[in-house]
């Protein structure tokens, strides 16, 4: 497109200076809008995955089967007419079996850190008071590595365990509730099944995670200890994986079902529901920030409409004069583009000034102690989102005018103005 088109484009749009001033207002605000929804969505929704995976294990494989292996006498004679009800199964400790191995094996692979936990259900008691708690037997040095319970110990440290056999780590919410303190002693029974044993403990850590039912219902000993109270000697039910690309998670859980047969989880496993809302709820946002821009982009059409209407004249002088359709059609679609390119441009600026006013808003949410900001997304995406729907939307504003414009027949308009 040559000079001429385009100071013919250029005054168009300064001869209707309030209409385009609407227009390119629209388009600011489309993309500023855009930008501090976007931000404040993508960045809660980063928080909240950030917390999932650092306050979940990546991976955690159990002493289980996703499917029960099938008898043996079922597989002898599959075809049997003989059913023998209220047969019990041999009793077994139950456990992953050649845990050591399996531990040594996932240890040796790179950006791997692995746990062994041992979990039971106890029953907690002091002064009369009692309380059924999930009882994790765990060696602190591994545990540090794939949890995040050691920055959560607000008295004493999780090696305390190493150096006690009897102590026990509990939570602020339950030592509120017992009225404890630290180096009480408390007593911890375990159940029938594993010879109801009960030992008295001290109390020599408390951590707090901000998870009322998890600082309710959750307590750590020695590994060993636990073993020996849920009656399991030389046996983990849990291996607890942390990885440094959490994202590989879902593919290093499926490579070790299949290798050693016990289910394994990945935290995107153990959290489809969840992460399936978060996509429901981008889908939702960008409907309706994306709105604001077709909005927007209305308001391109009609200047522009209402340019094609009144300069009908001008239009068949200038196809008189030897302009081409094409040509014609092309001052319009610059029209949109320079509404919807300067707009885009002021509305970055726009946007990323109100994306940084609203991270230094203090939030503080119900029941916490600690004052947080609101959690901001800053990536490169969302701005040439923001911008390319922008540009986008203009063009598909100014096509139709464009086309109207190039449609028009000199010698009809020329004859009616005679």
């Amino acid at each position: 497109m040559n000079a001429v088109g385009v100071r013919i484009a250029a005054a168009h749009l300064l001869g209707r200076r309030r209409q385009t001033l609407v227009a390119l207002g629209g388009v600011v605000l489309g993309v500023a809008f855009f930008l501090a929804v976007s931000g404040l969505m993508r960045g809660s929704e980063n928080d909240f995955v950030h917390r999932l995976i650092d306050n979940a294990p990546h991976v955690t494989v159990y002493d289980e089967y996703r499917a029960a292996p099938p008898q043996p006498a079922l597989l002898r004679w599959p075809e049997a007419a003989v059913q023998l009800p209220r047969v019990k199964p041999q009793r077994e400790t139950r456990g992953i079996r050649g845990w050591p191995r399996i531990l040594d094996a996932l240890r040796g692979q790179p950006g791997v850190r692995v746990a062994p936990v041992l979990s039971g259900a106890v029953v907690l008691s002091f002064a009369g008071r009692l309380q059924g708690v999930q009882l994790s037997g765990i060696v602190p040095e591994a545990m540090r590595g794939v949890s995040t319970i050691d920055d959560k110990m607000v008295e004493g440290r999780l090696e305390a365990l190493d150096a006690d056999a009897s102590g026990i780590v509990l939570g602020e919410a339950l030592m509120r509730q017992f009225q404890l303190r630290l180096g009480s002693t408390v007593s911890v029974s375990a159940g029938a099944a594993a010879g109801g044993v009960s030992r008295a403990m001290k109390v020599v850590g408390v951590f707090r995670t901000g998870n009322q039912g998890y600082d309710e219902g959750q307590a750590f000993v020695a590994l060993q200890r636990a073993q020996t109270l849920l009656g399991r000697e030389n046996r983990v039910n849990r291996l607890i994986l942390q990885l440094d690309d959490a994202q590989a998670a879902a593919a290093l859980a499926t490579r070790i079902e299949a290798e050693h047969g016990y289910k394994s989880v990945s935290w995107t496993e153990a959290s489809q529901d969840i992460l399936a809302l978060l996509v429901v709820r981008n889908l939702i946002m960008y409907t309706v920030v994306s709105a604001i821009l077709v909005v927007a982009s209305l308001g391109i059409y009609n200047t522009l409409s209402t340019v094609a209407l009144e300069k009908t004249r001008d239009i068949a002088i200038l196809k008189s004069m030897g302009f081409h359709a094409a040509e014609l059609q092309r001052i319009f679609l610059v029209q949109g583009l320079f509404v919807g390119g300067l707009g885009s441009v002021i509305g970055l600026l726009l946007g990323a000034a109100l994306m940084t006013l609203l991270a230094q808003i203090p939030v503080k949410a119900p029941g916490a102690t600690e004052v947080t900001q609101l959690p901001m997304h800053w990536g490169a995406e969302q701005f040439l989102i923001a911008a390319g729907f922008a540009l986008a939307s203009a063009l598909a504003a100014s096509w139709l005018p464009a086309r109207k414009a190039a449609r028009l027949q000199p010698v009809d308009i020329l004859r009616g103005a005679a």
